[in-house]
């Protein structure tokens, strides 16, 4: 039985069980409600406002570029808004030469993915070919349309629309914490996570396999979870064993959230894993307009447009919206000409350093991530890790105490087994001070004590 606690109003809201404060507005890493109370967005909402909130010289562009053009549709125009944010992003991306795909949201940009490895092999090999499906991974997260949850392997969200969904193969993720070998070190759990894609290639049959899709670093699934440099230099290599499309996903982890401009940065980049297909939004557009895209490498961009029909059968009204281009090319500019991204790496050093103190408290299990996407688990037993009954949800009442001391923390459950396992995720925006990090953890420092005062 719903709680009814949302507002009663004609919004259909997501969770009818939460209260929902309003927000009356934001100015930088904070948010102020219509009570006058301040909260330190700690999450960046859902890791997207990554320069912060009112940002005047974004809105002083948007109202310039709204004046001058806010829609062309893509099947029949094109913009320099639009070429020139492409242009941008392609700069950003490890991907020696690289196409742009813009859509709305990051679901919409992991269906424009799938669809591109399909027809890249039909393209390629006729319409025969038998390649088309798309090993994800479970604690994995992809997004919500349909194609897009039947690779998300979180078991929680796909459990009712089960009968609507592909049945994707599933391997083990990276997820050291409660990696399934035992494994004693994070190198050891990289190469069985990364040699399970191998041993899921020969069990479907590699002529059935058109791509493998992979968050470097885990976002909502099992926050802040990632491998050594050795997963993916495993990966590219099974990938062009048995001629796999890599794709990469980095909605969350894209533009300078983990202290590099592309997560895969990290683990090798252009060099030893470079993706074919890179599947990215929130940070480009920073909230301040809907904006996601496939980033596309030159070998499939050239089979399909160049050497092949020349026609992506794909589109969305909304695709490559000059207004949403122009404000995500904006905002880019900001992130490039304030240091965004170096200051992510440094801030996250000193975030993530502070925040072993939190293991002195017995409900933190593990703490892990890299830049300022930092994951912390809760459990019951550190011992044995087992989780706290979801009866009680923890990370919603954590949440809670959070946001009485004015800290916004991203929750989220279920990395256990579906239902159990509590955590949560630190995504300041990445310029956040030295001074307002410390601001958090005193904050977070006092909310957590005041659920473990209420669990222990």
């Amino acid at each position: 039985m719903s709680l009814n606690r949302a507002p009663k109003n004609n919004v259909f809201y997501r969770n009818n069980n939460w209260h929902y404060p309003k927000i009356e507005r934001g100015e930088g890493s904070y948010l102020y409600g219509e009570d006058g109370k301040k909260y330190l967005d700690g999450c960046s909402g859902s890791a997207v406002a990554n320069i912060g909130h009112g940002n005047k010289e974004i809105a002083e562009f948007a109202k310039e570029q709204i004046e001058k053009i806010a829609f062309t549709h893509l099947s029949r125009w094109t913009a320099d808004s639009i070429e020139q944010c492409a242009e941008r992003v392609a700069r950003w991306a490890p991907l020696k030469d690289s196409y742009l795909y813009f859509l709305s949201s990051g679901s919409e940009a992991s269906e424009t993915a799938i669809k591109l490895a399909r027809q890249y092999y039909v393209e390629r090999d006729g319409s025969g070919t038998s390649k088309w499906k798309v090993i994800s991974k479970w604690n994995s997260f992809h997004g919500n349309t349909l194609g897009a949850l039947s690779l998300t392997g979180i078991t929680g969200r796909r459990k009712i629309y089960d009968p609507m969904l592909i049945n994707f193969p599933k391997i083990p993720q990276f997820y050291h914490y409660r990696n399934m070998w035992d494994a004693e070190t994070l190198e050891k759990t990289s190469i069985k996570a990364a040699y399970a894609l191998e041993e899921e290639i020969l069990r479907q049959g590699a002529d059935n396999i058109a791509a493998f899709i992979s968050e470097p670093v885990v976002g909502s699934a099992a926050p802040g979870a990632h491998p050594t440099k050795i997963y993916f230099e495993i990966i590219r290599k099974i990938c062009d064993k048995y001629d796999i499309l890599f794709i990469d996903d980095e909605v969350m982890a894209g533009f300078g959230r983990t202290g590099e401009n592309f997560a895969i940065n990290h683990f090798g980049g252009e060099c030893d894993s470079t993706p074919d297909i890179i599947v990215t939004g929130k940070g480009m557009g920073c909230g301040y307009t809907p904006i996601a895209a496939a980033i596309v490498s030159d070998k499939i961009h050239h089979t399909i447009m160049t050497k092949g029909t020349g026609l992506f059968i794909h589109g969305h009204t909304y695709a490559a919206n000059p207004l949403s281009c122009g404000i995500a090319n904006k905002v880019l500019e900001i992130v490039e000409r304030d240091n965004c991204v170096e200051n992510a790496k440094i801030q996250g050093k000193y975030l993530f350093e502070k925040l072993q103190d939190l293991y002195k408290y017995p409900i933190i299990g593990d703490i892990r991530g890299k830049g300022l996407m930092i994951g912390v688990e809760i459990v019951e037993d550190k011992k044995t890790k087992t989780p706290f009954d979801s009866s009680k949800n923890v990370k919603g009442k954590l949440t809670q105490k959070c946001l009485d001391e004015g800290l916004v923390i991203y929750p989220g459950g279920g990395s256990v087994d579906g239902k159990r396992g509590d955590h949560f995720l630190l995504a300041p925006p990445l310029n956040i001070t030295k001074e307002q990090v410390d601001e958090l953890l005193f904050m977070l420092d006092a909310g957590v004590k005041k659920i473990c005062d209420e669990l222990v």
